[in-house]
């Protein structure tokens, strides 16, 4: 049933878009699709490339080498993370828009009038697109690939060492090769984030197939038009886990040793020493210092007017759907990962993965998808409700804070399950196997046992989708009611209307909510490299040690 409800948007989507509509799936081939088809893959295209530049190479530099700064690179590299791309977006266009701060006062500088007086990178493009989504995506594959990088056999560099390789070529033969399947599965998140933003490109004036989608239901009010772009958008994403398992297909990587040693570590000085400074200091510059500046500044000239009664408003509605979306996401969460442990029926088990697509579905896809069913079924509550009593019931789930709160709990689902089903990894069988011989029932066993011992995968979990539920955007415009307002929204609206100082409080609440689970992640990280345990660091661990506790 669960498994249903996550699968139920896309299947209405398919439903809708399959049925007859006019003269509207011709007029979307030769005006629209085009165009949006275009931009979509060239943003695509730029974004996968920086992201998988940038975040291979640092992660590389902070792994193998050691420089100036390096013990708080490995985290610091990690925080652009936390930067969602509509409000990185609105502060590079603060900054560097025709009205912004840096062309205004090169203006003043240097007695320029107008624009026809000088030239400046136009911010609105593609190309300002990708550098500034590259440089908050970034981390998606610098994570994947540093541990990668860190897991990796010191037998197997150290021979290609000794075999005379040097550190540069040990890079491109070894490390690079073994990291294959993780850059994969860092670069298809990456772009999984790209196409689901609709913020972002917005602001730059790219008509991707989000903005597509978007226009075409609220502004050309056809919905017919919206779940056709959102199958073509469908096409995109299944293409992009086509593309991440066939690079992952039969590719596994194994130690031949039980025990492990750190990874031998070049050090880096003078010049060297520099430019690595300098290559992992600019991502953090432009993807997190710079933007957060931006946003400080705006806070504290504007706090008095930007704690408002609409902002306590917002926050309070971000804070009671992502709150709600957290608590329903780890309930089904548990519900499908204690199926699968407790069952070994093959449809089970598949039921249980298919929530894990949900996650690569973009946000205005979801919408759609969940919009239609909901709609119809408002409709016939209300229908029997006038043939029965003469009372109409209005929007009931579609147009509520319902609708958002299951779109958020399908979407982020996936991050959910994976966590509880890595707590429930770690819990033997044999303590399933000792409670039912004394007697206790399977929920006997969930109540008593199981949940006391999930507690800090419950709450990982949780926070997990607590904070992507803050984020979110697409699904959250869509769906809300009308004067229904979340900091995430509010931020897009103002900045919409070039208000972008009004809106600097709201953002920097999303980006201080959203750093705490990503440090929690680089500490998971770090402890991540085979021999290094928590009890004691210096103890090498054996592979079945390592096994467990991954």
């Amino acid at each position: 049933m669960l498994s249903f409800i996550a699968l139920g948007p896309i299947i209405a989507i398919a439903v809708i878009a399959f049925q007859p509509s006019g003269d509207t799936w011709p007029h979307l081939i030769e005006n629209v699709l085009p165009g949006a088809v275009q931009s979509t893959v060239g943003l695509m295209l730029g974004v996968g490339l920086i992201t998988l530049v940038i975040g291979t190479g640092t992660a590389w530099l902070v792994t193998m080498y050691r420089f100036p700064g390096r013990r708080y690179f490995q985290w610091l590299l990690i925080l652009p993370m936390a930067m969602p791309t509509y409000i990185i977006a609105y502060c590079y266009l603060e900054l560097f828009d025709y009205s912004g701060g840096v062309q205004t006062g090169m203006r003043g500088l240097f007695g320029w009038r107008n624009a026809q007086d000088y030239w400046f990178p136009d911010i609105r493009s593609l190309g300002g697109a990708i550098f500034v989504m590259s440089a908050v995506l970034y981390p998606y594959v610098y994570i994947t690939a540093r541990a990668s990088f860190i897991a990796q056999s010191v037998c197997v560099i150290e021979a290609s060492r000794t075999l005379g390789r040097s550190a540069s070529q040990t890079f491109w033969q070894i490390g690079l090769p073994l990291a294959r399947p993780a850059l994969a599965a860092g670069v298809a998140l990456a772009l999984m984030e790209t196409l689901n933003d609709i913020g972002a490109v917005e602001f730059f004036g790219v008509r991707t197939l989000t903005v597509a989608v978007y226009d075409t239901w609220l502004d050309r009010g056809s919905l017919a038009g919206a779940t056709q772009i959102a199958c073509v958008m469908l096409v995109f994403v299944f293409a992009l886990l086509m593309i991440e398992r066939a690079l992952r297909a039969g590719r596994r990587f194994h130690h031949t040793t039980g025990k492990y040693r750190d990874l031998p570590e070049d050090k880096l000085g003078g010049i060297r020493g520099g430019l690595a400074v300098l290559a992992c200091a600019l991502p953090l510059l432009v993807g997190f210092l710079l933007p957060v500046w931006v946003l400080v500044n705006d806070a504290i000239i504007h706090v008095t007017s930007g704690l408002t009664e609409a902002f306590f408003q917002a926050a309070l509605n971000s804070l009671f759907l992502a709150v709600t979306a957290a608590m329903l996401a780890v309930a089904f969460a548990v519900v499908l990962a204690y199926g699968r442990r407790q069952t070994r029926s093959k449809l089970v088990q598949v039921a249980s993965l298919i929530p894990a697509i949900s996650y690569a579905v973009p946000g205005t896809v979801l919408a759609i998808g969940l919009l239609i069913p909901l709609a119809g079924l408002d409709n016939s509550i209300d229908a029997a409700m006038r043939s029965l009593f003469g009372v109409s019931t209005g929007l009931v789930f579609s147009g509520t804070a319902f609708a958002i709160v299951l779109a958020y709990t399908i979407r982020f689902l996936a991050a959910s399950l994976g966590a509880v089903e890595a707590g429930l990894g770690k819990i033997s069988r044999n303590i399933d196997s000792a409670g039912r011989t004394l007697g206790a029932t399977i929920s006997d066993m969930l109540w008593t046992v199981h949940l006391p011992l999930l507690r800090p995968a419950l709450g990982a979990a949780a926070m997990l989708v607590f904070v992507d539920s803050m984020k979110e955007l697409p699904a959250t415009l869509l769906l809300r009611p009308f004067n229904f307002d979340t900091l995430a929204t509010q931020v897009f609206t103002l900045a919409s209307l070039y208000r972008y100082e009004e809106a600097g409080l709201s953002a920097l609440t999303i980006v201080a909510v959203s750093l705490v689970p990503v440090l929690l992640l680089h500490g998971l990280i770090s402890r991540s490299r085979p021999g290094a345990s928590s009890g004691d660091p210096a103890r090498p661990q054996t592979s079945s040690e390592w096994a467990l506790r991954t």
